[in-house]
This record gives C-alpha cells, sequence and structure tokens, in this order.
C-alpha cells in the first residue's frame, strides 16, 4: 500500500509526531499560525473517524524562548528547567488550539522507563486508549523535567515509535524540516537520491542515515530509521515528511512528496512488540552460527549455543542476542541472571541441573520471549541446522 495511493483519513489510528524546529523559532517562541493548521488537519482527520495521538516536542525549546538561554547546548539542570516552562506553555497552546475545534487535548509525559518497564507500559497504554475511547487527542511527550541523560529516550522520534507500538497505530507520520529520506544527508551531498518507498529496512538503509540537523533537534535521520525499525516491524507504517509549512497533514493526502516505509508483512505480537521496541538492553547473549541459524527458524536459544555472557543482567530483563558476525539479530528476556547464564554457556540444557544445583528452564531465551531484530530473519529454510542443533534450541 503506498501512500499516495490513499488519504491519511483511510488509516485508523495515527501517531503524528512534531519536531521542535516546526513549532517553535528560537527568536520569537510558538508559531502559532502553524500550529492552528495543523489541529485544523487533525480535527478533519478526526471528523472521518480516525483516531489522532501527537507526540510534540518543543517543551525545551519553548522554555528556553521564555527563560531567554543563551544558544548553544544546554546543561542538564538548564534543559530540565527550560522543560518545566515549557512544557506548562506547550500544553497550553496545543488545548487552547483544539479547543477552536471542539476538541479536548490530554496531556500524557513519559520517561523511558514507562515504556520500558512492562507493568508501567500497560498502565501508560490503558490512560492513552481511554483518552482515544472518550474522543480526546493525546499530546503526549517524554517527561524533561525529571530524565537523565542515562535515563531518557533523548529524541521524540523513537518515543513516538513506541507509542506507536504501545497503541497499535496502523500510521506513524514524522514531520520535520526534510521531506522524506535520501542516500545520503542531501545539504551535505548534492548527490543524493530521494527514496519514495522503502519496502524493508535493510542495513543498507540504516547506512544512509545521518545526524541531528539543529540545536533545537536532538534527533536526525538515524533515530527516524530506528523509529522505522520499531514501528514496521510491529505492523505500523511510517511516513517521513516536511511540515514546515502550513496543513502539513492535508499536503500529505493531497499527494505532497514523502517517504513511505512499509510494515512487515509478517508483524510480531504485542508481547514481542515490546521486547523489540525496547531500547536499552540489559546486557548481551553472544551466540555461534548454529544457534544463529535456530533462532531464524523460529526456535528458542539453549545454553548450548551461547558463546560469551556480557553486562549484568536479571531473569526476565531484556538481553540482545549477538550473532556470530557480531551484530544484534535479536532480543529477549533472559530466563537467568548474567551469573547462572555464564556458567551454562556452551553447555547441554540437560546439564543445567548438576551446573547450577536446580532445575531450570531448559532454554536461555525461549522463542516466545524472543523476537528478532535483523533484516535477515528467514535466509534458510527450517531443517538447514547443524547436527547438534538440537543442543543449541529447543523445537
Amino acid at each position: 500500500m503506498r501512500t499516495g495511493e490513499k488519504s491519511l483519513s483511510h488509516y485508523r489510528r495515527v501517531v503524528i509526531k512534531i519536531g521542535s524546529a516546526l513549532l517553535v523559532d528560537r527568536k520569537s517562541g510558538l508559531k502559532s499560525s502553524w500550529l492552528d493548521a495543523i489541529c485544523a488537519d487533525i480535527a478533519d482527520l478526526k471528523a472521518k473517524g480516525v483516531d489522532v495521538l501527537v507526540v510534540s516536542s518543543g517543551a525545551i525549546a519553548l522554555g528556553r524562548t521564555v527563560l531567554d538561554l543563551p544558544s548553544g547546548a544546554l546543561k542538564l539542570e538548564e534543559s530540565q528547567a527550560a522543560a518545566a516552562v515549557g512544557q506548562i506553555a506547550l500544553a497550553r497552546a496545543w488545548s487552547e488550539s483544539l479547543s477552536r475545534f471542539s476538541i479536548v487535548a490530554g496531556q500524557i509525559l513519559l520517561t523511558l522507563g514507562d515504556t520500558e518497564e512492562r507493568r508501567r507500559y500497560l498502565n501508560a497504554r490503558a490512560t492513552i486508549n481511554q483518552l482515544l475511547k472518550i474522543g480526546a487527542v493525546p499530546i503526549i511527550n517524554e517527561n524533561d523535567t525529571v530524565a537523565t541523560t542515562e535515563i531518557r529516550y533523548g529524541d521524540n522520534d523513537r518515543l513516538a515509535a513506541r507509542v506507536a507500538t504501545m497503541t497499535g497505530a496502523d500510521l506513524l507520520v514524522l514531520l520535520s524540516d526534510i521531506d522524506g529520506f535520501y542516500t545520503a544527508p542531501p545539504h551535505l551531498d548534492p548527490q543524493a537520491r530521494f527514496l519514495e518507498n522503502i519496502a524493508e529496512i535493510t542495513s543498507e538503509i540504516e547506512a544512509m542515515a545521518g545526524g541531528a540537523a539543529s540545536e533545537l533537534s536532538r534527533g536526525g535521520m538515524r533515530t527516524k530509521i530506528d523509529a522505522g525499525k520499531i514501528a514496521t516491524g510491529a505492523g505500523c507504517a511510517m511516513i517521513i515528511a516536511s511540515g514546515t509549512t502550513n496543513h502539513p497533514l492535508k499536503a500529505i493526502s493531497e499527494g505532497a512528496r514523502h517517504s513511505w516505509f512499509a510494515p512487515s508483512p509478517a508483524p510480531v505480537t504485542a508481547r514481542k512488540t515490546w521486547i523489540a521496541g525496547q531500547l536499552q538492553a540489559a546486557g548481551e547473549v553472544h551466540i555461534d552460527a548454529g544457534a544463529q541459524k535456530a533462532l531464524r527458524s523460529g526456535k528458542s536459544l539453549l545454553p548450548a549455543g551461547v558463546r560469551t555472557i556480557v553486562g549484568h543482567f536479571s531473569r526476565g530483563d531484556t538481553v540482545s542476542i549477538i550473532g556470530s558476525e557480531g551484530r544484534e539479530i535479536a532480543r529477549g528476556l533472559a530466563s537467568y541472571d548474567a551469573d547462572e547464564a555464564r556458567k551454562i554457556s556452551g553447555r547441554k540444557s540437560a546439564e543445567i541441573e548438576d551446573i547450577l544445583g536446580y532445575a531450570g528452564r531448559a532454554a536461555m531465551i525461549h522463542r516466545d520471549d524472543l523476537v528478532m531484530t535483523d533484516a535477515a530473519k528467514h535466509d534458510h529454510a527450517p531443517g538447514e541446522d547443524q547436527e547438534n542443533d538440537k543442543d543449541r534450541a529447543d523445537a
């Protein structure tokens, strides 16, 4: 399905991410006319039966303008203070603009932990779904007043993707100051080619992504591709489009230039969507080639196929599974603490009880708790695994 062939109004639930530079002018502050225009677009979509969620950047940018903070990078405490001031102004602006179309806005401030910890994730999802049920538009942002460098998203592209997967959206729209995805940053490479349709986010696509472009933006094309991997893997299409003109959503529906990323034809389940979308793995499990083949055929990871354990994690934590080529191929929930995992790595499942002193799970990571994250998910047919795969992964 190409977005150029149908209006945004044909989607069931749309998440719209808005970059700071679109909403806030460094010198004059909030761009009120632009905000009113996109709220008109949102009202039009809602009138056609579309659920709309907004992930809005701009709190820090707006707050630093109100506080007249100097240009350049801010210290952590300055960013938090700017967010505290800016978030009030930002929420009020959204509420007032949407109210002109008889739409109620609901503010949701999320931290990294709200989406990484399963119970908080489910609570946040329930709140957002209830707002949608009663006809409100959730206005979502990272809670920058309490987030620190170590525990933050750091960009709203990936936050928007997590919100999209959390709420079962079928389209994520990333509005920015660029009109789509290019083979290289177009402001640096005049030979960069525009890509209209991306069927799959491959390693080649990832290599094309650039960095952040302005002091108002903490995310660049790299984070947009990261967001795309999260969203499309869960069956949600993604659009990267320019938001620099008024009525950007209407423009997309009318055929304005944009890049469209196809949703996965085989999206993972809701629980596996949560696992795959986690941004911070607690540790790493390095596996051999035989185990890698077994995982790609849909099997669990057994201790025999594990070569190295990296980091300190507890049972139930999300870990990154590193393949024989040295890159992440999957993520999953660990069945053992890191110290126990080290003791049984490379050993047969039948030996677990003798090594640990109790009969633990046969799988280091069970297939129900595991999701492939690389592009080459099905590069061979089941049955091609090595002879000792029954000691590497269960059927």
